[in-house]
């Protein structure tokens, strides 16, 4: 089952391929949805602060890893601190923020959000942030150093944000979670972080569900007798990512993580040069 595959990362621990993803997942749902995917199979669950259900996504985290019998040893589970958490101390608070309310003896990763605060992600004239993304990765790293927390990456983090962490960082990191999906996919960055030794995670490789709307990746995937959104997912798969796929749903759920199949090389080129979306 491509759900139990997993990548080493560069500090040798090992990170299931495909995690759950739970970005517009209400708090008051996120047990179910959680529960539901650890029972069906999934050991990677991904979260973050800014979207107000890590208590939920604890919740679902104790709940599944009773119903399926497992240890939390067995479960990969990645939060995010937000972006606008920009000093040593936020990032401190925001750090036992997170433990207490994912209520979790450690944190398998953890993510610097976005490099700029939210507000100014998009003004092509804001600052670089640099040496406040220092400052939260040294915070990073002493949580890391107590081994409260497994790994540490980037989130939303271009070539020269990364670099930034590279030349001045103890700890290097192992991840940058961008968005990536067929209709966007940023090569040059994929094969820095990959020439790097830099894991690329794949959010809303659906696009978030504009891929319905585009007629040849809805008839690839009647090709290959899959819903759009799996196709989605082995195209990420297939261009070595790790992959985020979210929902609620329990047969979407289930779906999304049911991928034995294999997209042609003609078709993954097709697919490769798809316009933007």
């Amino acid at each position: 089952m491509i759900i139990e595959e997993t990548y080493k990362l560069s500090n040798k621990v090992r990170i299931p391929k495909i995690a759950l993803g739970t970005w517009q997942t209400p708090n008051e749902v996120a047990p179910e949805a959680v529960s539901a995917a650890i029972e069906m199979g999934y050991r990677h669950i991904d979260t973050a602060a800014v979207y107000g259900n890590e208590e939920g996504v604890g919740a679902g985290i104790k709940a599944g890893l009773e119903k399926a019998g497992i240890h939390r040893e067995s479960l990969f589970v990645t939060t995010k601190i937000p972006a606008e958490v920009k000093s040593y101390k936020g990032a401190e608070q925001s750090i036992q923020d997170s433990f207490k309310r994912l209520d979790t003896p450690h944190i398998d990763m953890m993510l610097i959000h976005w490099p700029k605060p939210w507000i100014e992600m998009k003004d092509p004239n804001a600052p670089s942030y640099f040496a406040e993304n220092l400052e939260v990765w040294k915070a990073m790293e002493a949580a890391y150093d107590w081994g409260k927390i497994r790994c540490l990456g980037v989130s939303n983090f271009s070539i020269d944000d990364i670099k930034n962490i590279q030349d001045n960082a103890n700890v290097m990191p192992v991840v940058n979670q961008i968005r990536v999906h067929i209709g966007h996919v940023p090569m040059e960055l994929i094969e820095f972080c990959h020439s790097n030794g830099i894991r690329v995670e794949a959010y809303s490789p659906n696009a978030t569900g504009r891929l319905a709307n585009v007629p040849a990746v809805v008839e690839m995937a009647k090709k290959y007798g899959v819903s759009v959104p799996q196709l989605a997912n082995r195209f990420c798969l297939q261009l070595n990512l790790i992959t985020l796929p979210k929902s609620t749903h329990a047969e979407y759920i289930r779906q999304n993580m049911d991928l034995d199949f294999e997209i042609s090389a003609d078709d993954m080129t097709e697919l490769l040069n798809l316009p933007e979306i």
